[in-house]
């Protein structure tokens, strides 16, 4: 089986599609994958949203900035070490970030159109077995 090959057209397809649903609203998938993460934990240092993205703690500042500037994403600095930057979404970015995910649900539902519900189930499972098959094969992550 050519696991590479059938990840590389579905990374296509997902990938591609949700560049597609992102573009009128000048977001980049990292951008939105960034938002959700915030709008999942509240609140988040960038050194934390850079360990839960695949990508390195330089770019996660480049792409905070961005959505800062945005109006997207809010910086807030502990009083009890200043040195410590809090994020979280501003009220644009909680409200941007809702209607954005409900068109990504929406396109997910049109790839997944005419595929029973249980061979979706199915899709998820082994999906789901194969990252952690993967992520029992990286090295343990220092503290």
């Amino acid at each position: 089986m050519d696991l590479g090959g059938y990840a590389t057209g579905l990374l296509n397809a997902v990938a591609k599609g949700m560049s597609d649903e992102l573009r009128p609203y000048d977001l980049s998938p990292l951008e939105f994958s960034l938002l959700r993460a915030c709008a999942e934990k509240r609140e988040s240092t960038a050194t934390e949203l850079a360990a839960s993205l695949p990508v390195d703690a330089s770019r996660i500042s480049r792409v905070v900035t961005r959505l800062v500037d945005k109006g997207l994403l809010v910086r807030r600095r502990l009083r009890s070490d200043r040195r410590i930057v809090m994020l979280r979404l501003s009220t644009e970015g909680d409200a941007l970030t809702s209607q954005l995910h409900q068109r990504l649900l929406a396109y997910d539902a049109k790839l997944l159109a005419n595929i029973p519900e249980e061979e979706t189930r199915v899709f998820a499972a082994v999906i789901s077995k194969v990252i952690a098959n993967y992520e029992s094969m990286q090295p343990p992550q220092r503290p």
